[in-house]
């Protein structure tokens, strides 16, 4: 059995959940339970808070994590980072009152910053040769400006919305942030094998994130040049239909593509366009 620790609520939770889900890992639903074990995999998921997540890999208490990378960095913990998952992205950036005037890093030189992430913060100044008292803050980071408790802030910004309400106005990034696989540094054999088969079928899940498979009619004197058309994962399939000169094609795009593509495939003929999302895709 291969232990899992997963944060217990927030959007981390939810994509986590969500990707779980689209691996075929079915867990017990509607129970608010610190360990849940799936019903068709030999996994267990731990729910724990995220800061917690890395101390508990690297202390053996679960075997992977899956957590932000921010966290990750801000812990320093004795884990390996197995796989990048490219979900829950944000940045950690320091912010100020949206009226000061600002200039560079040397701005924070004797002021106050309140943060969640110490750690990450104070090697920034430390490189930076800033001098700044740094204020430990567990919640709304955002609000310690506007109460008098710092000068500035350094948290994690993903739309920027909650700074802009909060009259703040992001001046340094840095570092960006996305959901980390993480591992115990040492796995026994029967863990490392099912560990494995949950990467082979996250890779499915991922690799077919945003591509569309598309059927067409195409008039067989324009095959070549619709196929220099399609970035297809290799080439794509050709069938003669009963019309004598025309063929079905079957291919895969990706779908930031789509609309493109589609105008260069009607402009030589192709025709019945059918476009269907795919699941998953194993390379």
């Amino acid at each position: 059995m291969l232990r899992i620790a997963v944060q217990t609520k927030g959007r981390l939770y939810e994509e986590t959940m969500s990707l779980l889900s689209e691996t075929d890992i079915k867990l017990e639903s509607g129970k608010r339970l610190l360990l849940i074990p799936a019903r068709n995999f030999p996994i267990e998921v731990l729910f724990l808070r995220d800061d917690d997540i890395p101390q508990s890999v690297a202390d053996g208490v679960a075997d992977i994590g899956i957590v932000g990378e921010n966290e990750y960095a801000e812990k320093k913990k004795n884990v390996l980072i197995t796989k990048r998952l490219g979900f829950s992205k944000c940045r950690l950036s320091l912010a100020i009152p949206k009226e000061a005037d600002y200039k560079d890093v040397s701005w924070f030189n004797g002021k106050v910053i309140a943060t969640s992430y110490p750690v990450i913060l104070s090697d920034f100044l430390d490189k930076n040769n800033i001098k700044a008292d740094i204020h430990v803050i567990t919640g709304s980071v955002e609000v310690a400006p506007g109460i008098g408790l710092s000068d500035a802030i350094f948290d994690i910004v993903s739309s920027g919305s909650t700074l802009v309400t909060n009259h703040l106005k992001e001046v340094e990034v840095l570092m960006k942030s996305e959901a980390l696989l993480i591992q115990h540094p040492t796995l026994s054999d029967d863990k490392k094998a099912i560990l494995d088969e949950l990467l082979f079928r996250i890779e499915a899940v991922q690799v077919a994130e945003d591509k569309k498979y598309i059927l067409m009619n195409v008039p067989t004197e324009n095959i070549q040049k619709i196929t220099e058309v399609l970035p297809g994962m290799r080439s794509p399939t050709i069938m003669p239909l009963a019309k004598e000169g025309w063929n079905s094609l079957h291919a895969v795009i990706n779908e930031k593509d789509f609309w493109v593509i589609i105008g260069k495939l009607k402009a030589l003929g192709a025709e019945g366009i059918l476009v269907i999302p795919i699941e998953k895709m194993i390379l």
